[in-house]
């Protein structure tokens, strides 16, 4: 199993890349917004991912996303963060960032499942790969909020065992588990 532990000297360089831009400041279910983002990387590092999908949960946030629209840099300087993590694990923060989560959101069950680009309203097919990181990331993600918050997770469950079930098939097996032990309906 991937772990960030294993990349210490980088998982402490991103998160104090995350104090220095505010993330320790900003609330958000379950305490900080630094909070919020190390859990989602140690999450994805719990269900075995890649390092550079572990970095990018542990980033994900930096672009602000559709959901949550406070940025800690804007989109124009994106070179910034992939010199820190990476050029993949940058460019799956942006993907993750930049979705408009109604166009896409809807698609998740089948193929392909075509992007728009909330930022600049592109839509474009992004690499199986990437798709796949990006729904990991976004149970990840989900589960944490609702975890942290019970009243979005007596509004939002329901759909969002909706949304994972009809995508589980790009899921890990560990993050499918982790959304029907969560959300799924009560035995």
């Amino acid at each position: 199993m991937n772990d960030l532990g294993e990349i210490p000297a980088q998982r402490e360089r991103v998160e104090q890349f995350l104090r220095e831009r505010g993330a320790e400041g900003i609330p958000h279910p379950g305490g900080t917004l630094l909070a919020h983002l190390i859990r989602v990387g140690d999450t994805l590092a719990g269900w075995g991912a890649p390092v550079d999908v572990q970095l990018a949960g542990l980033s994900h946030a930096t672009y602000g996303t559709d959901g949550f629209a406070r940025a800690l840099l804007p989109p124009e300087e994106r070179g910034t963060l992939a010199t820190l993590i990476g050029d993949h694990a940058e460019a799956l923060v942006y993907l993750y960032g930049s979705c408009d989560r109604d166009a896409v959101y809807p698609q998740l069950h089948g193929s392909p499942v075509i992007f728009r680009d909330r930022f600049t309203g592109l839509a474009y097919e992004p690499p199986r790969s990437d798709l796949r990181a990006f729904v990991e990331i976004t149970a990840a993600n989900e589960l944490d909020v609702l975890a942290h918050n019970g009243e979005l997770a007596e509004k939002y469950s329901e759909a969002l065992f909706q949304l994972f079930e009809r995508a589980h098939h790009l899921l890990s097996a560990q993050a499918w588990q982790a959304c029907r032990e969560q959300l799924g309906p009560a035995t």
